[in-house]
């Protein structure tokens, strides 16, 4: 490639970078609306998720222009392709962000239960640092990095089925309504589904490596924007 494509490309991946910092920020952030049930806090989030869109849309177009005018061959091939992937894998992990401000929304007015309190926030701390992870793993090119993220999903994993268990014994104690219990399930799968976006990421790091495809394991439902229960 040229030199002015290089730059080019440099630029894309620090956009990249810039949007994966943001997503980041983004996770604790929705929790505390979440779990203060800030309407204010939740409107704000759910309205910049547009922008944060037209970003990643642009980074998408942008990373395919330089593939069909430059036509980068071998490694710089590879960050190109990346880098469009990534972006889809950023912005549906923004979709779920805004889906957690959402879902205060829904139960604003509600107590929850302190066990809940506290595994909502596990799994938000868990989730920002699984993505932190994977993001860094990018930023590196790191293959252990990259590594350690599907371990750390199976902790998300782990804290996921621990809450669904707590929402049925919350339930059973009749300190949790129905709806609000269904509001919660969703919740807990928003976290799973941040983490599983944070696994796509790591996957692309050893593509960029290595120049072939991760070992396929099992794939879920991408329900990053769901039919909402109980409206928004």
């Amino acid at each position: 490639m040229s030199r002015s494509a290089v730059e080019r490309l440099a630029e894309l991946r620090l956009e990249t970078l810039q949007l994966a910092a943001r997503i980041i920020e983004s996770i604790p952030r929705s929790t505390n609306i979440l779990l203060e049930q800030d309407l204010e806090g939740a409107e704000y989030q759910i309205l910049s998720d547009d922008e944060f869109d037209a970003r990643t849309l642009d980074l998408e177009e942008n990373s395919i222009v330089l593939m069909a005018l430059q036509a980068p061959v071998a490694t710089d091939l590879r960050r190109a392709v990346v880098i469009m992937k990534l972006s889809a894998e950023l912005e549906r992990t923004a979709d779920l962000v805004a889906n957690l401000c959402k879902v205060s929304r829904r139960i604003h007015g509600q107590v929850l239960d302190e066990r809940l309190r506290l595994l909502i926030r596990m799994m938000g701390d868990h989730a920002r640092q699984q993505m932190q992870v994977a993001v860094e793993a990018y930023a590196n090119e790191d293959l252990a990095t990259a590594a350690s993220v599907r371990l750390l999903d199976e902790r998300l994993d782990d804290l996921q089925t621990r809450f669904i268990q707590t929402i049925f014994e919350c339930s059973g104690d009749a300190c949790l309504e129905l709806p609000v219990a269904i509001q919660m399930a969703i919740t807990a799968r928003f976290y799973e589904r941040i983490g599983d976006h944070a696994v796509n990421i790591a996957d692309l790091v050893e593509f960029l490596v290595t120049g072939t495809k991760p070992a396929a394991r099992p794939r879920t439902r991408d329900v990053s924007t769901p039919t909402p229960v109980g409206g928004e």
